[in-house]
């Protein structure tokens, strides 16, 4: 038979061998493994954040949003846990969300979190004081990191993870993978202040609207036929709502009825112009309540100087609280004597055209603003109006104008338009027109005026 042979034991230089190749292959492997677990992570990690980028541009609910955070911020920063705080307007800490897995042993960190949040905090309240203090109620058992999240230069809360692990290291990459949740937790709340804030304008811009549209249908909407008047008027707001006012106030209760047919029912007629001072929504208001006081006042038949004296009686205790004042110039003709009554209340005298010779006066009384003291006593004039005299009525806002630099169109400017219009336009509303395109010629093409412009044209015709 023949002999099988027996396998030799390796020997020593065999055994050598084996132990090194297993030697250079473990090293290998090991790192391979690690680099797979660490690619494994980042791409956890972008995931993650990707995610999160998703629900910053998508979302519709802000707390939706933020109760992505500290899970989140936990996971990138495998930390056992992450808070976030927002800071109130009342200087208060309100922690908006906590994450503390069930199971992890995490639930007494919860406990000592809202207990910390619930004690007074040290004033004044910094980031190192409220770390402080969430630090001692978590115990020095539990590693506690903190960012904070800050919205145009001002610290709007802080972003927390806190980790049992005593092994635990704060890495440069977690601070950074933390500052950057922290950025996006700002921009989401940023994003929404600036939503609700848009969503106020819009509202503010529908009130405005409706403002100006209530106001635009409280001035006349054409002048009344007065016999032997041809009337103009013209109220040019600044803004939506403005604080000029003008009116047609009939005297009589038969001529209410028919204030746009006067010429069937004789009597005298107010015409009245006035300004409040400021501009916007406030003027607009008052000049609101002015208008249906002085036309209360001037059904009752008194004297346009007894009509201001009463309406600033009645108004002055509204104005003290608002810190306005009114500039008012009321007036009353009577087309059967062409006698204009009037009483001013500070405000610009009108500019009297005589046609007979040619000249210029004002119509001015004394009188102190309404709304400046309650007891305030006002003059009362007469003068009698022949044919061809036109007044003009108006308000400071033409005078005021002003043009790139810087000059005032002032009332050299306005008397000197007026009277030409005098001379060469035959009707009332070409004199508006002249004088409202030489205040926008005087200002530049294009420009808009800083304040309420208004004019009322009132010529006296002849009866023939």
């Amino acid at each position: 038979m023949t002999a099988v042979p027996r396998p030799r034991p390796p020997s020593q230089s065999t055994e050598t061998a084996i132990e090194r190749a297993d030697a250079s292959v473990t090293p290998v492997f090991a790192l391979k493994k690690l680099v797979a677990q660490l690619q494994r992570e980042q791409n956890k990690i972008q995931d993650l954040l990707s995610s999160l980028g998703f629900a910053l541009r998508s979302f519709n609910n802000l707390n939706q949003f933020l109760e992505l955070i500290p899970l989140v911020a936990s996971r990138v920063t495998d930390a056992d846990g992450a808070a976030l705080v927002l800071f109130q307007a009342n200087g208060r800490v309100h922690l908006k969300r906590l994450h503390c897995p069930e199971g992890s042993g995490s639930g007494d960190l919860r406990q000592a979190i809202e207990t910390a949040m619930r004690q007074p905090l040290q004033v004044p309240l910094t980031a190192a004081n409220l770390d402080r203090q969430i630090g001692r109620y978590l115990g020095k058992q539990v590693q506690l990191f903190g960012t904070p999240i800050s919205i145009k230069n001002a610290e709007r809360g802080r972003l927390y993870v806190f980790c049992r692990n005593p092994n635990y290291n704060w890495t440069e990459s977690r601070q950074k993978l933390l500052r950057l949740v922290a950025d996006q937790t700002a921009v989401a709340i940023e994003n929404d202040e600036l939503g609700a804030e848009l969503r106020r304008k819009e509202r503010l811009d529908r009130e405005l609207e409706i403002g100006a549209e209530i106001q635009l249908r409280l001035l006349p909407r054409q002048c009344p036929n007065i016999p032997g008047v041809e009337l103009a008027a013209c109220c040019q707001t600044a803004n939506r709502v403005g604080g000029d006012y003008y009116d047609f106030i009939p005297t009589s209760p038969n001529l209410v009825r028919l204030s746009q047919s006067a010429s069937a029912s004789g009597g005298r007629w107010g015409i009245v112009i006035g300004d409040v001072m400021g501009k916007g929504v406030p003027a607009g208001l008052i000049m609101t309540m002015t208008r249906g006081m002085l036309r209360a006042e001037a059904l009752n038949g008194h004297s346009p100087a007894k009509i201001l004296q009463h309406l600033n009686r009645v108004m002055y205790a509204d104005l003290e609280n608002s810190h306005r004042f009114v500039t008012l110039f009321y007036s009353e003709y009577d087309p059967a004597t062409r006698i204009l009554s009037y009483s001013n209340a500070a405000h610009n005298p009108p500019l009297l055209w005589r046609a007979a010779t040619q000249t210029m006066t004002q119509l001015d009384a004394l009188g102190m603003l309404v709304g400046l003291e309650a007891d305030s006593e006002y003059c009362e004039e007469q003068v009698q109006l022949q044919p061809g005299d036109t007044i003009l009525y108006y308000t400071d806002g033409l005078t005021d104008a002003a043009n790139s630099q810087g000059d005032r169109f002032d009332e050299d400017n306005l008397v000197e338009a007026f009277e030409w219009a005098c001379k060469n336009c035959s009707h009332a509303q070409a004199i508006l027109k002249h004088l409202f395109d030489r205040v926008q010629q005087f200002i530049g093409s294009g420009n808009r005026n800083g304040d309420d412009m208004t004019l009322v044209v009132m010529t006296i015709e002849d009866r023939d």
